[in-house]
């Protein structure tokens, strides 16, 4: 695989991602597209949302110029992965830049994620030279829409979406460098660079926000790419991994709340990275705390793919453990910083 074609998709996607916001930022202030707080926000005043606009232009623009670049395999068939790939993110994007500017119901919503998510599985399965993973379909739907919504209820903090994307946009080109597949590599990376190149405006004194359009997009295009990962045989490992940390906190908090007989819907501030905010943690601080998570997990991940049957069972285990650890984050921190607290006062 030609190292230049990788450097063009990466070097697309982290220019524009960087460049863009600095045109788009003044018109979205005119415009008005604001994040007030709510009982979800970690943040206090009101602060521009929408800049994932310039993401959405940013990792499509990447994609679409890797169509046509060098594919290892199947060049066809990978071409045609990724666009599929490009026609969900923008879809994605559009449906979330619609959130963003006017607001669409639960319903409408729903239904256009589960339709986005069927066609793009849809496409994938008939691309499939043996014709028989067309009963993915509906399983396919569904995850592509949960996943926009996991991404979409864990930015609620600066930097968490940014890293996510650019951790989990690496594992996955790594996992299209062992799989031999260029357009995993190719998606991986402007997924990677495309968020990297947020995350210099979100984290800045004048931050902004990436907005619906942003997290849709960083779901969705997460989501797909698993997807068709998995479609192509690439090892669940590399695909599970890089997501897991981001499935249990939503999954947690949304089971939590269902048994304490919340409205699982309605905005809230339960989620782990939440809740480190609470105890004390800066956003950077409760980013770090998650995007170490991932990054372990995904680490052992790779070790249970790539070892023998030990090691598999070694690293599953570990990968356990810090999943559980990281749901007691929380509680672990709240203690360090009472105590630290006390031994100041003493």
């Amino acid at each position: 695989m030609e190292t230049w074609a990788q450097i063009t998709v990466g070097a697309i996607a982290l220019v524009l991602a960087l460049v863009l916001p600095a045109f788009v930022r003044p018109l979205l202030a005119r415009a008005g597209v604001l994040d007030v707080p709510n009982a979800r926000s970690s943040h206090t005043k009101p602060t521009i949302r929408g800049m994932g606009i310039t993401t959405a232009v940013a990792l499509p623009a990447a994609v679409l110029a890797a169509i046509f670049l060098p594919q290892s395999g199947n060049a066809r068939q990978g071409a045609l992965t990724l666009v599929v790939i490009l026609g969900v993110v923008l879809a994605a994007s559009a449906i979330g830049w619609l959130e963003d500017i006017r607001g669409l119901s639960i319903k409408v919503r729903a239904g256009l994620q589960l339709a986005v998510g069927g066609l793009a599985t849809a496409a994938v399965a008939i691309l499939d030279p043996g014709g028989q993973q067309l009963w993915l379909i509906p399983i396919g739907a569904i995850a592509v829409a949960a996943y926009v919504n996991v991404a979409n209820f864990m930015d609620g903090i600066n930097g968490i979406s940014g890293t996510h994307g650019l951790v989990v946009g690496g594992f996955y080109a790594y996992a299209g460098y062992v799989a031999g597949h260029a357009w995993l590599v190719y998606v991986g990376i402007a997924i990677a660079l495309a968020f990297a190149g947020f995350l210099p405006w979100n984290l800045s004194r004048n931050k902004v926000f990436l907005g619906d359009v942003g997290s849709y997009l960083l779901g969705a295009s997460i989501a797909v790419t698993a997807m068709c990962a998995f479609l192509a045989g690439v090892p669940v490992e590399y695909i599970f991994s890089p997501v897991l940390i981001y499935l249990t906190d939503t999954f947690v908090t949304f089971l939590r709340r269902l048994l304490a007989g919340e409205r699982w819907y309605a905005a809230h501030r339960q989620h782990v990275y939440q809740r480190l905010t609470i105890v004390g943690l800066s956003h950077l601080q409760a980013t770090a705390v998650v995007c170490t998570a991932t990054i372990l997990v995904s680490l052992l991940g790779i070790a249970a793919a790539e070892g023998g049957n030990v090691a598999q069972v070694v690293a599953t285990a570990a990968g356990f453990a810090v999943v559980l650890g990281y749901l007691r984050t929380p509680t672990l921190f709240q203690a360090l910083l009472r105590r630290r607290a006390a031994k100041a006062a003493s």
